[in-house]
């Protein structure tokens, strides 16, 4: 068993010597929204009223970064701290050597060919810590980091609950056969529709009833945010930890009706999807999506209701954040929307990538009577930097070693920290890349499996959207940039994860 040293302190938030009780915290991460899909971030055409709220009793980060382009590593950055080149999860990793775990009616009778390859039990999550000092700890949505019945599945990895999908392929469907509560099997109340699965041979794809398969009985994010409702209620005047890692807006396209609808008079009639890039058919795209976004909105807005509720509201800090930028796959219209704006979204530049509009990622932390309403911040951060300021938030201090800096005198405006001398991306797929940001530069290395060590650089001072390749005027920049490469990069324990070129 993992051993995880700390020392547990009352954090004293106001002048005098009364001590505060730790405070709840609430992290809430949307999965694959982009940098550019809240209306606090400029969004025209979604309407996310709660979130911006959030923003407007909070503070906003405009500098803020994923720890990675894709789901399964960025999770693993913000739950252990270390950074892609430090980390145990590094990409997307279906563990392939159990078997044919790609056949998603298989998976399902099956937890043997379920779930993602699991991080180790000697790897220390921030959940670990705060279970540690007296908090209790959930994970409701998305997991990914730990098939059932591993060592790394959620209630191994410090969560006292997990609700939800264990495995990132069977969140491809949001009216699933199954979810899991801890190491339970939920059957649910949907028959089995394939991701994949087009429409039936001679239907007209203008007709709504063409999509009934679609919508089933049992929708997932209703059952997971009851269940998010269920433990708030349930601890009291006891310190929690929430990480709802809501599978929302990732595809398939996805919604309540009455949202639907609701965007459909909004935008007018729109071409329907026809399962050209996967997951499945959608008679109204881009509203379903715009749907989808408002969903988890109304969400944000319930939950702080339902701690306004308890009375705790107060005494909880909340966190709201994405894993990675805007998708090209699925129906998602990322272009219609402008999703990563001011940055690229397309295909190479969004989700997948580590160009800004694949990892930059909105930021917003509310604690009332802790931080300026309606504040702003332009300190660079990324994901990394989330384990250090929950523990300070919690008042902890821990031995546990991390890649980042706590970002609580940023939160508070009490003072302004020296930034990262650097921050640092690696990614084992697309091609291999790395990337690093030092001060307004920002170096990325692309095609790295073919062999390619050549840098990109790009002055995000004046060229935000990464279209002029100043390497060659800029010697000195890319020696710098190229000793942090090598030095932040260690060769992973797995092969999946490995550079060649980098000689590991």
């Amino acid at each position: 068993m993992k051993k995880i040293y700390f020392v547990l302190f009352f954090a004293v938030l106001l002048a005098g010597c009364k001590k505060a009780s730790p405070p709840n915290i609430v992290l809430i991460m949307a999965d694959d929204l982009g940098y550019a899909e809240l209306g606090s971030y400029g969004q025209k055409m979604i309407e996310t009223p709660n979130i911006d709220e959030l923003s407007r009793k909070g503070m906003s980060f405009s500098q803020f970064y994923s720890g990675a382009p894709v789901c399964a590593p960025a999770r693993c950055v913000l739950l252990t701290g270390k950074h892609a080149g430090h980390a145990f999860i590094r990409g997307n990793d279906e563990w392939a050597a159990r078997g044919d775990v790609w056949d998603f009616a298989k998976a399902v009778e099956d937890p043997g060919l379920e779930g993602q390859r699991p991080i180790p039990d000697s790897v220390v999550t921030v959940a670990e810590v705060l279970q540690g000092a007296g908090y209790t700890t959930a994970c409701v949505g998305k997991w990914g980091l730990g098939a059932p019945f591993t060592e790394g599945a959620p209630n191994n990895q410090g969560f006292d609950l997990f609700y939800g999908y264990n495995c990132q392929r069977q969140a491809h469907t949001y009216y699933p056969k199954h979810l899991w509560k801890n190491e339970e099997k939920i059957w649910l109340e949907n028959k089995l529709i394939v991701p994949g699965t087009k429409l039936t041979e001679g239907s007209d794809p203008l007709d709504e009833a063409s999509y009934v398969d679609y919508t089933l009985t049992e929708f997932a994010p209703d059952l997971m945010f009851d269940e998010t409702l269920r433990f708030m209620d349930e601890q009291g005047d006891k310190p929690f930890f929430l990480y709802f890692a809501t599978p929302i807006p990732h595809v398939p396209l996805q919604a309540p009706d009455s949202l639907v609808k609701y965007y459909t008079e909004k935008f007018g009639d729109e071409n329907p999807y026809l399962g050209e890039m996967g997951y499945f058919p959608t008679r109204y795209p881009r509203a379903t999506y715009a749907a989808m976004v408002s969903y988890l909105d109304n969400q944000v807005g319930r939950v702080v209701q339902k701690l306004k509720d308890l009375g705790v509201f107060e005494n909880t800090i909340i966190i709201f954040t994405s894993d990675n930028g805007p998708t090209y796959a699925g129906g998602a219209d990322s272009r219609f929307f402008d999703s990563a704006a001011p940055f690229s979204s397309i295909r190479g530049r969004g989700k997948g990538s580590v160009y800004e509009g694949g990892i930059r990622v909105p930021l917003i932390v509310q604690w009332p009577g802790a931080v300026l309403p309606g504040s702003t911040s332009d300190h660079p951060a990324v994901f990394y930097d989330l384990f250090p300021t929950i523990c300070e938030l919690a008042g902890i201090e821990t031995e546990v070693e991390t890649d980042g800096l706590s970002l609580l005198p940023v939160i508070r405006g009490s003072e302004h920290p020296s930034p990262h001398e650097f921050l640092y991306w690696e990614y084992p797929a697309s091609g291999g890349q790395q990337a690093v940001r030092m001060d307004n530069w920002k170096g990325i290395r692309r095609n790295m499996f073919k062999g390619n060590l050549d840098i990109e650089l790009y002055d995000l001072n004046s060229d935000i959207r990464e279209t002029r390749n100043v390497a060659a005027e800029n010697p000195e920049i890319i020696q710098k940039i190229e000793r942090i490469m090598n030095e932040e990069h260690e060769p992973s324990e797995i092969e999946r994860f490995k550079f060649e070129v980098l000689e590991d």
